[in-house]
């Protein structure tokens, strides 16, 4: 071909020849419509080339099961291996249509020889991309997700990519260029310190099985609480619960701290960890008449049995005195009713007694006396959860009366109403 492109181009000189044209321009003016028509030609082979791929190629790798193939479309490698069939005839018969300018000749061929550098790097970024789709697809991705290595691959391919480019633009050899980048290595080290510190907190991350895709982590610090999206080379993307999106360094969360509801979650039960608080003057020991009460709650009765059996085998054993109130041992109405939030909670079949199991009191404050509810729920999803918790304290509220407790709460604007018409009756403010 290059033989009948060079008659084609001597041809044309001949034309311009003939119509009175010198020589010199003749020449010129020839070899230049020549290139032009070889840039149109190389054009039209472009064209046909990727409709080919389009109408043929590419519908047949549709239609077949493996998924990879569907991949390579999506991210148009394809497309760009059509970029090369233009570029190489160019190259290659470039020297056949203006070969009486070789000045020419030798700054369109490297700047053809930039342009394959850069259609190799783009075929090579999407095999790359294509792959970590694929290895995506796959569980156990989101333990050992290679995003940020593909990425930290990709970044070397187009600095090696833009160093060959410049070596070529400028004839220099790519060598020298190595030994002049060293002087510049502080200078890249500050300019890709985030992709480094990234990468490298991506690897610990990754080995120390700190975070994988679909964690539900909590960052304060950075406004994060929510499920991971996509680990890259210097982010982590987290979808927040009102449903934005948070990116956060990931060197950040190998230097700094976060919590990872992983654990919760793997465990089949959350834990419930509430208090409500009891005024303390509603505190009292219990009477008979309130024993005889409480007897009939059928979750109570066999903790009330034995425990009375137990407080009369001690006051008789150390001859109390029954009237005297504080002699000897005695029920409460808070211990009563911390035994039947136990025996309640318990029965449910929604609460695990196999894991942390507590009703237990802590210590008193100015807000009362608080009885805190620690257990776990038998399902970790977000709804069923607060609608587990929602029911036990609607309960814990309802019944506090039947135990003669009452909730302690700051004084609302109609106890201080009564107070004042208790001071002041019959006026009005």
């Amino acid at each position: 071909m290059d033989q009948y492109l060079k008659q084609f181009t001597d041809y044309i000189v001949a034309i311009f020849s003939k119509i009175g044209m010198l020589k010199e321009w003749a020449h010129i003016s020839g070899e230049v419509l020549s290139l032009v028509l070889l840039f149109i030609f190389s054009y039209f082979i472009f064209r046909l080339t990727w409709f080919g791929m389009k109408k043929i190629l590419i519908p047949v790798f549709r239609r077949s099961k493996n998924q990879f193939d569907d991949l390579l479309i999506k991210h148009r490698l394809f497309r760009r291996i059509s970029y090369l069939v233009p570029t190489l005839i160019l190259y290659y018969f470039v020297q056949d249509s203006i070969y009486a300018i070789p000045e020419l000749v030798g700054v369109i061929r490297r700047m053809l020889e930039v342009t394959f550098v850069i259609i190799v790097v783009l075929i090579v970024d999407s095999i790359l991309s294509t792959m970590n789709d694929f290895y995506d697809r796959f569980e156990f991705s989101k333990d050992h997700p290679i995003k940020g290595l593909v990425q930290i691959i990709k970044i070397i391919i187009y600095l090696f990519g833009a160093l060959f480019a410049i070596a070529t633009l400028f004839h220099r050899d790519l060598s020298s260029l190595f030994i002049s980048l060293g002087t510049l290595s502080a200078v890249l080290m500050l300019i890709f310190k985030d992709p480094i510190l990234g990468f490298v907190g991506g690897l610990q991350l990754t080995f120390n099985k700190m975070i994988r895709i679909g964690d539900w982590i909590s960052m304060p610090q950075f406004h994060a609480d929510g499920t991971v999206l996509e680990i890259t080379l210097t982010t982590v993307k987290v979808q927040n619960w009102d449903k934005t999106i948070v990116t956060v360094p990931t060197y950040s969360l190998v230097s700094n701290s976060f919590q990872n509801w992983r654990g919760m979650e793997e465990s089949g039960g959350r834990r419930i960890k509430r208090a409500v608080y009891i005024d303390m003057d509603s505190v009292h020991f219990v009477d008979d008449e309130e024993l005889s009460k409480f007897r009939k709650i059928k979750i109570l009765a066999p903790y009330l049995e034995k425990k009375e059996a137990d407080i009369a085998t001690y006051n008789k054993k150390f001859n109390v005195d029954p009237t005297v109130v504080v002699n000897g041992r005695r029920q409460t109405n808070l211990g009563i009713f911390r035994a039947y939030l136990k025996a309640y909670l318990s029965r449910r079949e929604d609460i695990r007694n196999d894991m942390t199991f507590l009703v237990r009191q802590l210590p008193p404050s100015e807000k009362g006396i608080p009885i805190e509810i620690y257990v776990f729920t038998k399902t970790t999803e977000w709804n069923k959860y607060e609608d587990i918790q929602a029911d036990i304290f609607d309960l814990v509220l309802a019944v506090l009366p039947e135990f003669g407790l009452r909730v302690y709460q700051f004084p609302k604007s109609g106890d201080f109403m009564k107070l004042y018409e208790k001071v002041l009756p019959g006026q009005t403010v």
